[in-house]
């Protein structure tokens, strides 16, 4: 997409290009970010591994509960204020995208303060909170510590990616992302060794590296056509902030839930030591960048599914629905072959002198990868539910994955079959997850058919 287009030349842009080509080149540049942000995720992961301590590391899986409150949080005020700035730039409504991107920024800047300031004063209780062990506490604490700085930075940047996404610019939103990313992996052996800061050296390069994408962020919604943040637009109305959380609720919701579930995972997996703390946490890093592209893939769906469905095209909705499940879907098939023939040598890669988290993880990944191909039609339908704006429903699918499904399955496993039941519980969440979505989606997609009809 050309840098000089303008807002009118956009709209046809989204609304004429074949769609095959509008949302590839739209999901490439979301699919780097995806790819690199999970790179530079399991960076922390994979450079604390190298100090030898399960502990250590354990330490690691046992704060991800904790990112992932923030990113539902920057998620939330990023998906809830970017679905509706599409859906308005769809419709011709410039000026009430402007004032839902400043709202949903300067809300979501506040929020980070709110849980920075949480964060540094309760790091203690909190890591007990999160299933740590005594064990892993010390380390979960000063990670925790280094972290709390770049909170509001971290969630800031979200909602501004994924603003930018929104607008059908997602290449702006890349070079933020990436560029931090880069940094975070550079930094972390430079912080954790060259410094002698161990756990706290891998937070405080993610800190420094948030903020950086932050500053990039913020330059890019400057560039082009895209909406740039005017604060003197923030209005916090009821209205505003119900379209927010009609919007963002869903990812709320979801990534809310993915946070519970690995509080549960980690008391789950803690009765049998910090080894299979370890191994699970390093079997979810490694399957959440085998779906990142996916989820990169559907992020660039998104823009093309508001600016449609704003312009009254549903067939152009349904088209690129089915082109997305099918391409996904394949994707998926091939990474789950191939994840699980080396799965002995990707947990072997973050913690390669622990032989307990090798058997631990190798089975748990294997596992993982047998319904691992489903997660396309349910990130696909997720994702188009709430960019529509059908709330209930979309929040629903939302929580069924990793809330619904997962946390009672964890559970109730570990109850029945010990720590193989641990391992189970997410291919067993993914399959419920897909049986729940298919009706769900379906009905969806005949209204879209109806409607298109009726518009006919």
């Amino acid at each position: 997409m050309a840098k000089t287009m303008t807002a009118e030349q956009k709209l046809k842009y989204m609304t004429e290009t074949p769609l095959p080509r509008l949302i590839l080149s739209l999901s490439i540049p979301t699919i780097i970010s995806m790819l690199i942000s999970s790179f530079y995720n399991m960076a922390d992961t994979y450079f604390v591994g190298r100090i030898g301590s399960a502990s250590a590391s354990g330490a690691v899986g046992v704060v991800f509960p904790l990112m992932s409150i923030m990113q539902a949080v920057g998620f939330m005020f990023g998906h809830g204020s970017g679905n509706h700035m599409s859906r308005a730039l769809g419709a011709g409504r410039t000026e009430d995208a402007q004032i839902m991107a400043a709202t949903g920024f300067v809300s979501a800047f506040i929020a980070g303060l709110l849980i920075m300031t949480a964060g540094l004063t309760a790091s203690r209780p909190l890591v007990y909170l999160l299933g740590s062990t005594p064990t892993i506490a010390p380390y979960a604490q000063q990670y925790i510590r280094f972290l709390m700085p770049g909170v509001p930075f971290l969630i800031s940047s979200l909602v501004l990616n994924n603003q930018l996404r929104f607008q059908g610019s997602a290449f702006y939103g890349m070079i933020g992302i990436s560029t931090g990313a880069v940094l975070n992996i550079g930094l972390d052996p430079l912080f954790i060794f060259g410094l002698n800061l161990g756990v706290a050296g891998a937070a405080l390069a993610t800190s420094i590296s948030q903020f950086v994408s932050f500053v990039i962020l913020l330059l890019m919604t400057r560039r082009g056509a895209n909406i740039c943040i005017r604060l003197k637009a923030f209005s916090p109305s009821l209205r505003n902030f119900a379209e927010i959380f009609r919007g963002g609720i869903p990812s709320l919701a979801r990534q809310g839930l993915n946070s519970l579930a690995t509080v549960c995972l980690n008391l789950a997996a803690g009765g049998y030591g910090d080894a299979a703390i370890a191994a699970m946490s390093i079997v979810s890093r490694v399957m959440m960048m085998t779906i990142s592209a996916i989820i990169g893939f559907g992020q660039g769906f998104q823009p093309v599914c508001g600016f449609n469905y704003g312009a009254r095209l549903y067939g152009r909705v349904r088209s690129a629905f089915w082109f997305c499940v099918r391409l996904c879907f394949c994707v998926l098939v091939v990474l789950a072959v191939v994840a699980g023939i080396f799965a002995p040598q990707i947990i072997r890669l973050f913690l390669a002198n622990d032989a307990d988290v090798q058997r631990i993880g190798t089975l748990a990944l294997r596992l993982q990868c047998v319904c691992l191909p489903l997660f396309s039609f349910n990130c696909i339908a997720n994702m188009m539910l709430q960019t529509m704006g059908i709330a209930g429903r979309a929040t629903l699918l939302a929580v069924a994955r990793q809330g619904l499904f997962f946390i009672p399955a964890v559970l109730l496993l570990e109850k029945l079959l010990g720590l193989l039941g641990v391992q189970l519980a997410q291919p067993v969440s993914d399959l419920l997850s897909f049986a729940l979505s298919v009706p769900i989606t379906l009905a969806v997609l005949q209204e879209l058919k109806r409607k298109e009809a009726t518009a006919a």
